[in-house]
């Protein structure tokens, strides 16, 4: 990065541009408030007067301050943001994702902040739209998990089975294949079961119908052609017939346990939605460079906040459940 005040393109640019406090202020600033009028969280009013030397707002209407982490998923962290943004830049530009241990290391923090710190920024990338799927739509699941015959003792007794799905997590994937306008996007849902119910409902809520869609020969999707154009494929006979064939969401799955069991290693089944929002924005914003990466997940820390007792279900003084 040849100027100071030129955006960054890499992670180590990235890390002395926000480094600049004033840069870093002013940067979440004009996110929070593009119009560059600072509204207070108390009254919504925009009359602020800024306090150069104590990097706060105070409100002319209410008389209280504000900082501009507030109202945001930085609200109330100790951290400054010369180490918040950076952290950003890592997760949502690593393909199968990064550690708490590691971010613990390059940004001189404890684990358990690092671990707290990716989890606010995976709600900030969460999509929330309720755009609908169309075209041609390949839906598929996929379980994440130890095999049970791995397991010890202890572990395997909370389980009948001995192979298969038994003791692993349910994700239903759908994936809205490429078209002349946009590269295939995912959607990913933690789901409890693979019934005819739960799959076809999440099918329904999220793709139009009179769209094309693509699955295996799983049972629970019979049914789906009186209001999709349904093609199943038999993968003991074949894997691709033509255009119908669910190789797109097999090659995400494949992307998604990559991270899991190479990165994370142990995730929680209460936090696992949260990881598959991560891999989902990494992999439909996969077209866009760092810096694009970055601002757009970046849009997503307004009106968002994960406090600690929220995610672990304890206190602060409590203990973590198993960090990945």
């Amino acid at each position: 990065m040849n100027d100071a005040t030129e955006f960054p393109e890499t992670l180590s640019d990235a890390i002395k541009y926000f480094a600049n406090a004033d840069i870093s202020l002013a940067f979440v600033a004009s996110i929070r408030w593009p119009d560059g009028k600072a509204v207070c969280p108390c009254c919504q009013s925009s009359n602020a007067a800024f306090l150069a030397t104590r990097r706060l707002w105070k409100c002319r209407d209410c008389k209280k301050q504000f900082s501009v982490k507030v109202g945001t998923i930085f609200e109330d962290s100790p951290l400054g943001l010369d180490k918040w943004l950076p952290a950003f830049w890592m997760i949502v530009n690593a393909k199968n994702g990064i550690s708490s241990c590691e971010v613990a290391r390059a940004l001189g923090v404890t684990q358990k902040t690092a671990w707290f710190m990716l989890h606010r920024i995976r709600l900030a990338v969460q999509d929330g739209s309720i755009d609908k799927m169309s075209g041609k739509v390949e839906a598929d699941e996929t379980y994440i998990g130890g095999a049970v015959r791995k397991m010890n003792t202890s572990q395997r007794g909370k389980f009948t089975g001995t192979r298969g799905w038994s003791g692993k997590e349910i994700i239903m994937g759908l994936l809205e294949r490429t078209t002349a306008t946009k590269k295939s996007q995912v959607k990913l849902k933690h789901v409890a079961n693979t019934k005819r119910p739960t799959v076809q409902a999440e099918i329904r809520q999220n793709v139009e119908a009179g769209s094309e869609v693509f699955t295996d020969t799983l049972r629970s999707y019979n049914g789906l052609s009186k209001d999709y154009i349904h093609e199943a494929i038999d993968h003991a006979k074949e894997y691709v017939r033509g255009h119908v064939h669910t190789n797109g969401m097999e090659n995400f799955w494949s992307l998604l346990k990559r991270g899991i069991r190479g990165t994370y290693i142990s995730v929680e089944p209460f936090h696992l939605f949260r990881y598959l929002d991560e891999q989902a924005f990494r992999f439909n914003e996969r077209e866009s460079d760092d810096a694009g990466r970055f601002l757009k997940g970046i849009i997503g820390i307004i009106g968002k906040r994960l406090q600690y007792s929220k995610l672990t279900g304890k206190d602060i003084a409590g203990g973590l459940p198993a960090a990945a």
